[in-house]
């Protein structure tokens, strides 16, 4: 990790937040990108609701529903999803924050680590 990148690394975290995502989730989101801002690296995710999804997404109580699955599999993957963080940052993550928006399919992943990685990477 050390002569990587700030742009190596967060295309490396993008890659396996998509991987995580298809291999526990079902499927992968239509676009993931990742940004190292101090000491956090915030994770956005395109297109990430399944055809079901998107039509459950269309009552009040689908859309809670939605959330509330997603925020359960996310916590039972926390530890999995910390430690591929975790090896590919080398620091240890302090705590993980995610939400789901079920009107443009959009989800947000927010890891806050130990340290500030963006001032040891370079640009």
């Amino acid at each position: 990790m050390s002569d990587m990148t700030k742009g190596q690394i967060e295309a490396q975290i993008s890659e396996a937040i998509i991987k995580f995502e298809k291999e526990y989730m079902g499927r992968g989101p239509m676009e993931t990108k990742t940004y190292i801002i101090k000491d956090m690296v915030f994770v956005r995710l395109k297109g990430v609701l399944t055809p079901a999804e998107e039509q459950l997404a269309k009552t009040a109580e689908g859309s809670d529903l939605i959330k509330k699955t997603r925020v359960q599999l996310l916590e039972g993957a926390r530890l999995l999803l910390e430690n591929i963080i975790s090896e590919i940052t080398g620091c240890q993550i302090k705590s993980l924050h995610t939400d789901i928006s079920t009107k443009t399919g959009e989800r947000v992943i927010i890891f806050t680590l130990d340290r500030n990685l963006e001032d040891k990477l370079k640009t």
